[in-house]
């Protein structure tokens, strides 16, 4: 894989477009789901376009010119890396509906290129897209592990586990070469901070020298998203990130190190791959997961259009189907930002995913409680002269 670093000045030329095509409400029709297509030109990408990032001024889109170039085939899209020099690493927030108050994330974007991504959107406040920008323009935080020293040193931190790259994937394949995610574990281990982890990437299994005497003091667990156990639609829908078989096999190599793993079967998406809830929770018991929790898909901002579009593309027969039953479980939209309502969703179909979902995890003994971790064993690594003595 070629990566190319550049700063944020780069030169973008992917075409954009803006706007929701379907209407915004109710329900719709076969033939008005299959308006929502786009020209599909990346392969080995989720989304389909890059539509204009909502806070921007100018809306680009493709047309014909004439010269009959529109049809010509894209130019590879590469994996553009670039640099994003932070100022905090600690991110905090007080949301009721998640279990933690805190993230650090070593990057922005990711190439793993979910086409549900709840994270698409914040590309935009970059001046990007939440489309192909978001799994192809990618920012790296490399001042991440100092920042980390600095703040968990100030005489003010009250520790509690942090949750490394819950926004975006901290193990997505940029990390390879980076390494950004094993300094900052590193870190945490020094300090003896309780840390949580969310993936989707076998890489985790890299750092179980780090992670399983974390585990062992009561200072870790990891939890494997995974979202079907269909290779092709987990290819077309999760393009760059590990097969589902990889998947499994790094619950069995987390748990049997003696790290506590929690599979989250996320996003559920009605009419796609909620026929798979009791699969997914039977074949993740038997690689030795202990927990299990789900979140139905959410739409914010530009996602849904995406997602539309994703829908089309790949799958033109269940298109309106799925986009039905997703309004269905939001009152009619394509989502709902309510505390706890987003997500679970609400009516006949969130409830019988609910029900559907406890039965299965209650017959396979995985809890939906997630282990606690010790915060008592942390310990600043800061000498009275300020001077930082990490040994690591």
């Amino acid at each position: 894989m070629k990566f190319l670093l550049c700063s944020f000045s780069c030169g973008f030329s992917q075409a954009m477009r803006t706007g929701q095509k379907l209407k915004r409400t109710g329900r719709v029709t076969l033939i008005e789901a299959a308006e929502a297509a786009e020209r599909f030109e990346h392969r080995g990408r989720g989304a389909i376009s890059n539509q204009t990032g909502r806070f921007e001024r100018q809306i680009h889109n493709l047309f014909d010119d004439g010269w009959g170039t529109i049809e010509d085939d894209a130019a590879p899209l590469e994996t553009i890396l670039m640099d994003d020099t932070a100022k905090t690493i600690i991110t905090f927030n007080n949301s009721p509906d998640i279990s933690f108050d805190r993230t650090v994330n070593p990057y922005r974007g990711c190439e793993h290129g979910c086409i549900y991504c709840f994270a698409r959107p914040t590309h935009a406040w970059a001046g990007l897209s939440a489309g192909l920008d978001f799994e192809s323009r990618l920012f790296r935080k490399a001042n991440a592990p100092e920042l980390l020293i600095k703040e968990l040193s100030r005489p003010s931190y009250v520790p509690k586990p942090i949750a490394l790259g819950m926004n975006t994937d901290a193990y997505q394949p940029v990390e390879r070469e980076q390494r950004l995610t094993r300094r900052l574990l590193e870190i945490l281990s020094a300090h003896n901070h309780p840390v949580t982890l969310l993936t989707k990437s076998a890489l985790i299994q890299r750092d179980i020298d780090i992670l399983a005497p974390m585990a062992e003091k009561g200072i870790a667990r990891v939890g494997v998203s995974i979202t079907t156990l269909d290779r092709k639609l987990a290819r077309k829908m999760e393009p760059r990130a590990a097969t589902p078989e990889r998947r499994l096999e790094t619950v069995r190599a987390l748990s049997q190190a003696g790290i506590p793993v929690l599979v989250m079967t996320a996003p559920i998406i009605p009419g796609l791959n909620d026929h798979e809830i009791e699969a997914l929770l039977d074949a993740s018991a038997a690689h030795g997961a202990a927990g299990a929790g789900y979140v139905v898909l959410r739409l914010p901002y530009e996602i849904k259009d995406l997602f539309h579009e994703w829908l089309a593309q790949h799958v033109p027969d269940r298109a309106a189907r799925v986009i039905n039953l997703t309004r269905e479980m939001r009152g009619g939209k394509d989502y709902d930002a309510e505390w706890f309502q987003r997500g679970r969703g609400r009516g006949p179909m969130a409830n019988l995913i609910s029900q559907r979902f406890q039965k299965a995890a209650l017959r396979n003994g995985l809890s939906s409680q997630r282990p606690a971790l010790r915060t008592d064993l942390f310990r600043p690594r800061e000498s009275i002269g300020g001077q930082f003595l990490l040994e690591l």
